[in-house]
């Protein structure tokens, strides 16, 4: 059974205009919706539901929907492992309770930095979880810009949030966005 496209959804879009134009008004008019809204509830709760690693997060999912790493499992995993690696590295170094300095870094910050991204980058892999914003997450918390238990539950939150906002602005515009991870036969992680 094939599913019929409606005008408005994007494949029947990109026959009827420029691909390159409607790709590139879809990306920005619903990153624009989704970081909009994540900034709403950041206005409204003053809790930092925005920051740098979803703007990445927010092209992907809009951009390359249809790929593993915009998938909710390897967004959410990702960012999962991201922050867990930042915190991680923030204990063993003796960290969590140090206020962030990024004019001043000192050898325990740079230990910190280095132990987050190694971490993350080899654990994403394991979980078949391939993120690359959640490389930024880590570092965001490595370097103690957000590190105290809320602040990491926040995060997890607004990643929750966006790739909600995702699912149902990609399922709205036609595509089979994928539940939880994306299933294809033989394709590489890169897909």
């Amino acid at each position: 059974m094939t599913r019929e496209a409606k005008p408005y959804h994007l494949e029947s879009l990109e026959k009827r205009y420029p691909g390159w134009a409607v790709r590139s008004l879809y990306t920005g008019v619903n990153s624009f919706i989704s970081i909009f809204l994540m900034a709403i509830i950041a206005y409204n709760t003053g809790a930092p539901f925005v920051f740098p690693s979803l703007g990445p997060t927010a092209f992907l999912l809009f951009y390359r929907p249809l790929a593993a790493a915009s998938a909710p499992h390897n967004a959410l995993v990702g960012h999962l492992i991201g922050i867990l690696a930042g915190w991680f590295s923030l204990a063993v170094t003796g960290l969590l309770s140090v206020p962030p300095d990024l004019e001043k870094i000192d050898w325990q910050r740079i230990l910190a930095c280095a132990i987050a991204l190694g971490l993350t980058c080899g654990l994403m892999p394991i979980f078949q979880a391939a993120h690359p914003p959640a490389g930024a997450t880590t570092l965001i918390v490595s370097l103690g810009l957000l590190r105290t238990p809320d602040h990491l539950l926040i995060m997890m939150a607004a990643v929750f949030i966006i790739v909600l906002q995702g699912f149902i602005i990609n399922r709205g515009a036609g595509l089979p966005y994928p539940t939880w991870r994306k299933h294809t036969k033989n394709a590489s992680p890169d897909d």
